[in-house]
């Protein structure tokens, strides 16, 4: 009797612990930009991604991986995060999900864009184009976060985009070529603006030379100074400025191109392993981090 009184008292504690216990993350879900495909490449939706070690290919179908916040640390902000890998395979994990739970310790929706790449090497032809599709994606990823913000407990007004190395590339061409949406579509998500409300580059892909105005998005620039694209992202950050733009801008001595976080192996710099501190510092002065209410 005794010993199963130890055991009924055993059980009492274990089920008052599960029920103290904090709760598990929920799942992110995964939602498809367009529900019946991309615009001209409907029958290409159902084509399956295919993952190759740490990196995504054959991907025809874009869509978001949403990570929230809990909801006692939100801030309303979101990041949409587009990772690199030349347009031919896409680093989701190191540049995306990895990042995304990072945004989402400080209060902040991560949401990883898986946009078609115009060099898919798992892709059969025919190719899409660069920048155009790329660029569609984006776009309308902008306007879906912002169609879902409430549900989702975003401010609407405070969602910016992310790239790293070729996602840079996708995320100037967003950054600078948006509208305010549609207030006569038919679709609901086509109402919503497409402009970021900030732009990030970490290490980011060739840029060009964009047309800039006032209207462009704050920017953040973090890359190595061995980087092959550092001096065209200093000319970036000047012609920003000239167009009125607030711009910060960080290079790193010594540092060549892929640091992710700034944990990667061979790291010779002792302060690029805070880029994403002074990121966070960055979102802070703007208010960005500010909670609701």
């Amino acid at each position: 009797m005794a010993a199963r009184k130890c055991r009924l008292a055993a059980f009492a504690l274990v089920m008052v612990a599960a029920a103290h216990a904090p709760a598990q993350d929920a799942a992110p879900r995964v939602v498809h930009l367009w529900p019946n495909g991309a615009p001209g490449f409907e029958d290409r939706k159902d084509e399956k991604e295919v993952l190759e070690r740490r990196y995504t290919v054959n991907i025809h179908n874009p869509n978001l991986t949403v990570f929230l916040p809990p909801k006692e640390k939100a801030t309303g902000a979101a990041v949409i995060l587009c990772p690199g890998g030349g347009h031919r395979t896409m680093n989701h994990i190191g540049e995306g999900i990895e990042v995304a739970k990072w945004l989402n310790e400080n209060g902040v929706a991560g949401l990883v864009l898986k946009y078609r790449m115009g060099n898919d090497q798992g892709s059969k032809l025919p190719r899409y184009k660069i920048p155009d599709h790329p660029l569609q994606d984006a776009q309308w990823a902008v306007r879906v976060v912002r169609h879902n913000a409430r549900e989702w407990n975003i401010d609407p007004d405070k969602v910016g985009m992310m790239g790293f190395s070729a996602g840079g590339q996708v995320t100037v061409w967003a950054a600078t070529r948006f509208d305010k949406g549609d207030p006569a579509a038919a679709d609901p998500v086509e109402k919503q603006s497409c402009r970021p409300d900030f732009q990030v580059l970490v290490y980011s892909g060739p840029v060009g030379t964009p047309t800039l105005t006032k209207d462009v998005p704050p920017a953040f620039i973090a890359i190595g100074e061995k980087d092959g694209q550092a001096v065209a992202m200093a000319n970036y950050f000047v012609a920003l400025k000239r167009a009125g733009v607030s711009t910060e801008l960080l290079i790193y001595p010594g540092i060549d191109h892929a640091f992710g976080l700034g944990n990667r192996a061979n790291n010779t710099s002792v302060s690029l392993a805070g880029w994403p501190t002074r990121l966070k510092e960055w979102m802070m002065d703007r208010g960005v981090l500010k909670k609701p209410g």
